[in-house]
Order: C-alpha cells, then sequence, then structure tokens
C-alpha cells in the first residue's frame, strides 16, 4: 500500500459524523493534490475492509457524486441520519457541512 493511499485512508476514517469532505480535498491532504480520482479508487476498492465513513466524501460541487440510485439514495439516506441536508439533486451546502480538519492533524511526515 502506497503512503498516498495509507495517508487517504486515515483522512477518510477521522472525517465526523454530520460533516462531509471533497475527493480533491482528501487527495491534497494526503499529498496529491491532483488524486481526487484515486480517493474515489481507494473507497471503491477499501471502504468496506477498513470500514470507512465512505458516504461522507462528495464531489467539489457539494453533490453526491454517485450516479446509480440505489448507491445515490443511500448515501443521502447515511448523510441525512446524521443531520447532513442533502436536497433531492444530492447537493449539500459545503459551507454548513464541510469538514477541514486543523491545521498539522492531517498532515503527515514524508
Amino acid at each position: 500500500m502506497t503512503e498516498f493511499t495509507k495517508r487517504a485512508i486515515q483522512i477518510i476514517a477521522s472525517i465526523p459524523a454530520g460533516t462531509v469532505m471533497t475527493y480533491g480535498q482528501i487527495a491534497a491532504l494526503a499529498g496529491s493534490p491532483r488524486g481526487a480520482r484515486q480517493i474515489v479508487r481507494i473507497l471503491h476498492s477499501m471502504s468496506q475492509k477498513h470500514k470507512l465513513p465512505w458516504h461522507r466524501v462528495i464531489n467539489a460541487k457539494g453533490k453526491i457524486g454517485l450516479q446509480d440510485f440505489d448507491s445515490m439514495t443511500l448515501q443521502k439516506m447515511l448523510l441525512e441520519g446524521e443531520g447532513v441536508t442533502v436536497s433531492k439533486t444530492g447537493d449539500i451546502d459545503l459551507e454548513r457541512f464541510q469538514h477541514h480538519p486543523e491545521p498539522g492533524l492531517a498532515r503527515f511526515p514524508d
């Protein structure tokens, strides 16, 4: 497992209930500002194994990025269960619900 993947898993695992982070935000904090698609891959392949709160990760526009109706509905339900307001179209107010880790907490040694 690469250092980037380890860092990304740690960041995703630390997202508090009732908040969200974006794929790009996680990638940047993990050390690869252009690695948002890698975060998608990590979530797809490792969420179950590492018990990651995959539902707390959304796209940079503040929307649920999943296209499959059942998956989008599940993500919406899980977020709403934690108190996150999600519109019918999957929009989430990033100003209100985006998690910003404290400086230093999300930084990892090279």
